[in-house]
């Protein structure tokens, strides 16, 4: 497979030579179709791509393409949430009972219990839908090629989850649920008086002119130029098929991994996060008041905030952001707390897992201090 690199000319961090290394070892030794990173320093950008958006036409990767960028969604959709208890809409400590009367109740779930911040920062018990088996076996599976294009409202994805017991009362333990954000996002359109998909382009996408940025809830196809995806449906035989799943309903994710951008707004979304520009001061305190997660409960070693993760790198260096996947797609959007330096990245393939190598070693050499 063809390798492509595409670099400005400029040298905006010491690291850059070591990024596009290692973008180009994920396509030529990890076998990812294709790979992209944006850095941002200091108001200056570097793009770097290895590999191909299009296995089949060989089409390389671009800077503004578009990509399903999975849980970010999560820090777009604890934004609006924040913004929201900024305007006195909503507070954190509502419960979810106040706002959705009925929906979590049952096999120790109880919506009267559990606060809207305990959503953000995944305190609330709630069993995540994605575990439930036949979801697993409708996504996560080489079954999903039957059922890619179903579509399911957030109601259904609430009611898979309550039909499981609770994993712990509220407050009482920490544990990643997709549910959660689920919920947070049918919180935002009865606060907020119009759809989530609205309340993005509204609030977020608008504002920061993020043109390439939007929620398609049932639409299964991409609004602009974009990269395709590509899946080996979960199984773990190297040599598995590949098959293209660039359209889909995202409609099981959504408010949690439905969100389409591109690296260019992604970095801008990030950048003006940390930077105090979306959230006043209340808020950006309580978004990034950042708890250390248990080992074995998500990813170790990181915190969590209401919607944002942190890592301390190899380097020394913690940076705030979250990763993504969604079918097809990895993605990860990170930065130093004060908004100077942002790393955007993406592979437009869904198996291995790049968290753990790829994404932290193209961080630790964007991130590591100069010499």
């Amino acid at each position: 497979m063809s390798t492509q690199a595409t670099t400005s000319a400029n040298l905006i961090i010491p690291g850059q030579a070591e990024v596009q290394r290692l973008l180009e070892i994920a396509v030529t030794e990890q076998g990812y179709p294709g790979v992209i990173a944006e850095i941002r320093n200091d108001g200056q950008q570097w793009f770097g791509s290895a590999g191909v958006a299009d296995t089949a036409t060989g089409r390389p990767r671009t800077p503004g393409e578009q990509f399903r960028v999975g849980s970010i969604t999560k820090t777009f959709t604890a934004t609006l949430v924040l913004q929201l208890a900024a305007e006195y809409k909503l507070s954190l400590d509502d419960t979810v009972e106040q706002w959705l009367p009925g929906l979590v109740q049952g096999n120790g779930h109880d919506g009267s219990k559990i606060t809207i911040r305990q959503l953000l920062n995944h305190t609330s018990g709630i069993f995540a839908y994605t575990l439930d088996e036949g979801m697993l076996e409708r996504y996560w599976s080489p079954k999903l090629l039957q059922h890619r294009f179903d579509k399911l409202t957030p109601e259904d994805l609430v009611k898979i989850a309550i039909s499981h017991p609770a994993d712990f009362q509220p407050g009482q333990d920490w544990g990643y649920s997709n549910t959660n954000f689920v919920l947070a996002a049918m919180v935002i359109e009865k606060a907020a008086g119009m759809s989530y998909a609205d309340a993005l382009a509204y609030r977020i996408a608008g504002p920061l002119k993020l043109t390439g940025t939007y929620a398609p809830g049932y639409e299964t196809g991409f609004r602009g130029p974009h990269t395709n995806s590509y899946s080996k449906l979960m199984l773990l035989d190297a040599d598995a098929p590949t098959q293209d799943v660039t359209e889909l309903s995202p409609s099981y994710a959504f408010g949690v991994g439905e969100i389409i951008s591109t690296a260019a707004d992604l970095g801008t979304f990030l950048t003006a996060l940390l930077k105090g520009w979306l959230l006043p001061a209340a808020q950006q305190t309580e978004m990034f008041t950042m708890t250390p997660v248990p080992d074995g409960k998500w990813l170790d070693g990181y915190s969590y905030g209401l919607g944002v993760s942190s890592v301390t790198l190899p380097c020394g260096t913690t940076v705030y952001g979250h990763g993504g996947m969604i079918t097809g797609t990895w993605s990860y959007l990170y930065g130093t707390r004060d908004g100077k330096r942002v790393v955007t990245q993406n592979v437009n393939g869904d198996w291995g897992v790049p968290p753990a190598g790829l994404f932290i070693d193209v961080l630790d050499a964007a991130f590591r201090p100069a010499d």
